[in-house]
């Protein structure tokens, strides 16, 4: 797995790409450990490049959205490809998190309107 981390404007991308299972989500809890720790206040995971995901990695997102919580900060998630979304979905964290078709939609509502 790895990660590229943009801004754009006050918000933080993360564009993810490989497998994210039992290996790697270490990498990935790493990361967003330190992004908490920063209190980042508005984050995008864009899963475009993602081909797997496996309950640790799914386990390493709730940890990220839970921690982000105590400081009021905003997570998306972005451009999942179908296999992946069926992961999200089986265990219905479409319904906790907040999942966009791209960047660009991701964007308008971390930013609160036009993108």
């Amino acid at each position: 797995m790895e990660i590229r981390e943009k801004n754009d404007d006050s918000i933080t991308i993360l564009i993810l790409s490989g497998e994210i299972d039992l290996n790697q989500s270490p990498v990935l809890r790493t990361t967003l450990r330190e992004k908490a720790k920063a209190k980042t206040p508005r984050l995008i995971l864009d899963f475009a490049a993602v081909a797997y995901v496996d309950s640790s990695g799914l386990a390493t997102l709730i940890e990220y959205y839970q921690s982000s919580k105590a400081y009021s900060g905003k997570m998306a998630i972005c451009s999942l490809a179908p296999r992946v979304r069926s992961s999200f979905d089986l265990v219905r964290l479409s319904e906790v998190f907040s999942i966009f078709p791209d960047q660009a939609e991701a964007r308008k509502a971390l930013a609160g309107g036009p993108a």
